[in-house]
Formats: structure tokens, sequence, C-alpha cells
């Protein structure tokens, strides 16, 4: 074998390991891109998701009504709610004893001062962060002096917990159904503004024992511990709490 055939070879070998190598990271290079597609995909999943229909409402107004509290402040009762938007027990909480409560004569007669909590805590192994957006939202509404409504189109559209009810394109749409002002709104929801608020309270209620919502407190003491109060049984722990001056 002469010394130029040897050299042909040996390049034709080189040639043939670039190539592989050429292949190989080309390969490695288009599967980096597929998961960072994906990734973005499932991060920003809810800018591609339609807003599709959802129930509005026409918002009620609540006497005493002050950002997420009802009532009268120097009220012998305090009651204060630690609930998730996404949680389907608060919904029941909701439709069954809140309402209730917040349009009835211990409200009006300055009896009992009612505050929400935010407690999100159903998305905490989900991307889409459906709690703790739907609670930024309801944050940002409060700005504006619309919590409460936004609140009760929140549990008006409830749906399967972390499964799009929630999307901030839905939570965009529900703002502007109540009438609220949009680049005020978005400025506030897009900068996650209250953030450290709404982990604050989260930690609040860690530290006052709350393990799910609802979670209700009547003067410091849990209503039903682990389960969801009735408007009687509610109406009977404020009315104890009343007889013996609170």
């Amino acid at each position: 074998m002469t010394i130029n055939k040897r050299d042909a070879i040996k390049a034709q070998r080189t040639k043939k390991k670039r190539q592989r190598r050429m292949r190989t990271l080309l390969a490695v290079g288009g599967a980096i891109v597929v998961v960072v597609i994906i990734i973005v995909l499932l991060t920003n999943y809810s800018l591609f998701v339609p807003t599709g229909t959802f129930v509005t409402i026409t918002p009620v107004a609540y006497p005493l009504e002050n950002g997420k509290t009802i009532g009268d402040p120097n009220a012998k009762v305090k009651i204060q709610v630690f609930e998730d938007f996404q949680c389907t027990s608060c919904k029941q909480y909701v439709d069954n004893t809140e309402k209730q409560l917040l349009t009835s004569s211990y409200i009006t007669n300055g009896q009992v001062y009612y505050e929400l909590m935010q407690w999100p805590f159903i998305d905490s192994n989900s991307i889409s962060k459906e709690s703790h957006q739907a609670a930024n939202a309801s944050m940002c509404a409060l700005e504006q002096g619309k919590f409460w409504a936004y609140h009760d189109i929140l549990y008006a559209n409830q749906g399967l917990e972390n499964g799009g009810s929630f999307t901030n394109k839905r939570l965009q749409a529900f703002a502007q159904s109540i009438g609220l002002d949009m680049t005020k709104f978005n400025q506030c929801f897009n900068t996650n503004k209250y953030s450290a608020e709404i982990e604050a309270e989260y930690q609040q209620g860690v530290s006052m024992g709350v393990t799910g919502t609802p979670t209700v407190f009547l003067n410091g003491k849990s209503v039903t511990p682990g389960l969801v109060p009735t408007y009687d049984e509610l109406k009977s722990a404020i009315d104890a709490a009343l007889a013996s001056g609170g």
C-alpha cells in the first residue's frame, strides 16, 4: 500500500467520524430544542388555551364591604375563613353558609366582622398555578374595590382542580366582565403584585393550624375542625359567642 493510499483511507475514516459526530450533534440539538419548546408550552400553556364560555354574575352589594372584609371591625365576633378558590368544599361552604352570613342581620347589626384569608394550596404540584393565579387576580380586583364580586365569579366558574378553569385568559375575562379597568388589572395581575401578601396569609394560616380549606375561625377558635360548617352550625357558634360577651 502506498503512502498516498494510506492517507486517502485515513482521510475517508476521518470524514466518516466527522459525519457521525455531526449527526449526533444535530440529534442532540434537536432533542434539546424539543424539550425547550415543551417546557415553554407547559409553563405558558394558558396563553394558548382559548377563554371559552363562562358564567357571568350580577355583583352583590354586600353591607359594610371593605376590601376582603365585611362588617364592623369593632364587632364582638370576628370570623376569619381560609379559602382556596379551586376548593370544591369551599364552594359548598360559600354557596350554603358564607352567602347567608354575609347578607344576614349579624353583619348589618354590627355583630360580626368577616374576613377572607387567601390559602392557595391545591396547585402545589401543578405547573399551571391556578389557585395562586386566582388569588392574585382577586387581589387585583380588590385594588379596584371589587374583591367580593371577583370572589363570586371565581366560585361561579369553578371546575376540576387544575383543569383549566382559572387560566390567565379566563381570569382576565372574568375581570373584564365585572367592569374592572383592564389596564390597571393587567398591570397588577401580570406582575403578581400581591404575591407577598398572599404568602403572608398562607403562612398565618399554617401558624394557626390550617391544613385544608375551608377552615373557619371564630374569635381565634376553629369552627367544626376538619368539616365544612353549615350555616346553622356557624350561627350557633356566633350566638354562643355573643351570649358570652365574645
